[in-house]
């Protein structure tokens, strides 16, 4: 929960976080190596120096560490976890939906866990899906468009076999799509990100929602162009927001053009946990003010009620999630959580008292 300065409390719900191993021993060759890395790079250039991470808690920080950081520590109150499961890359997955469940069945109330598929592994993939979303009960499901499966290094959302497994997410109630378009990670290919593939999609499949996670980073245009016109497409502000700190006037050309072209209804906070920490995220965001010349040139805002869409209504209301409600299934362990109250007993009167 992150509460402004007047005390008003804003529900928050971070839309794109990890639980990953990515330690030497789960690394199947140097592509894990490399990828790893890159995300490193990432965690390293974006963060604030008192935010960084050794490596060792990088490669793989837990559960345990992940609660803290996102619910006592972080403002979130819930979190949706997105996996990436490249098998080709990792021994037991980066990932996986599997990881992600243990962690959900300790704290049910706090997660949204997501699954994944990929349509090249064509029926038997199917067959798999059918199986994954009646265990954990999907509501949604993170694509990696250029994750590599053999000889194959990425995929189409427009291709046939793609269309199938919309088609059957569709079926099985799995209606909201998280699809990664944005920056490429060593040693996946640029391209193989490319946004385009979504318009034909959203086209297709009008009842389900397609969160383009990174806002189609660097193809900021490609994407606005996009989702402007598709009523079903969303924006992920994972990767977009850390560059608040780092590259503000970056990130208000960003945010600026997302709303003129999206409006605040269609975009989603996202952390990209473990990479970036919510803490600093969200209290950068909420203190974030777009430069006076960019507002006046979009002509739009980024006020209290825009923000309170962005870090959690919209959530919200994708996952048809009551947040009242879900405030009273929360209230034991949010009270759990809360520090224990400071004492204001000075020293003279401990020793008046004796």
């Amino acid at each position: 929960m992150f509460k402004t300065a007047s005390g008003e409390e804003i529900f928050v719900i971070d839309g794109h976080v990890h639980n990953w191993n990515a330690t030497k021993a789960n690394q199947k060759n140097v592509h894990g190596e490399q990828f790893i890395n890159c995300f490193f790079a990432y965690h390293s250039f974006l963060s604030p120096k008192e935010k960084l991470w050794t490596r060792e808690k990088f490669d793989q920080y837990g559960g345990e560490q992940l609660y803290q950081d996102l619910f006592v520590d972080g403002p979130d109150d819930m979190a949706i976890f997105q996996p990436t499961y490249l098998t080709d890359f990792y021994v037991n997955g980066f990932n996986t939906t599997e990881q992600n469940a243990v962690l959900k069945a300790k704290h049910p109330n706090r997660f949204i866990l997501n699954g994944a598929f990929d349509p090249r592994d064509e029926e038997a993939g199917l067959d798999a899906l059918d199986e994954l979303a009646a265990t954990h009960k999907l509501k949604g499901v993170k694509l990696y468009t250029a994750e590599w499966k053999g000889a194959s290094r990425g995929y189409k959302l427009s291709d046939p076999w793609a269309e199938k497994y919309l088609e059957r997410a569709q079926k099985l109630g799995i209606k909201n799509i998280h699809v990664h378009k944005g920056p490429t990670i060593l040693p996946l290919d640029r391209d193989a990100f490319d946004v385009a593939d979504i318009d034909v999609a959203a086209t297709n499949f009008q009842g389900l929602n397609f969160i383009v996670e990174h806002c189609g980073l660097p193809r900021l245009d490609d994407f606005c162009w996009i989702a402007t016109q598709e009523t079903n497409v969303y924006g992920g502000l994972a990767v977009a927001l850390p560059f608040i700190q780092k590259q503000p006037k970056y990130f208000a050309h960003v945010i600026s053009q997302l709303l003129m072209w999206l409006g605040p209804d269609k975009l989603l906070y996202g952390s990209d946990y473990g990479i970036w920490t919510p803490d600093w995220l969200v209290k950068a965001f909420m203190a974030f003010e777009l430069p006076e010349d960019i507002a006046k040139e979009t002509g739009v805002v980024l006020d209290l009620d825009a923000k309170k869409k962005i870090l959690g209504l919209n959530a919200a209301r994708l996952y048809d999630i009551d947040i009242e409600a879900q405030k009273r299934l929360l209230a034991p362990e949010q009270a759990a959580n809360a520090p224990a109250p400071s004492s204001n007993i000075t020293l003279q009167q401990v020793a008046e008292a004796t």
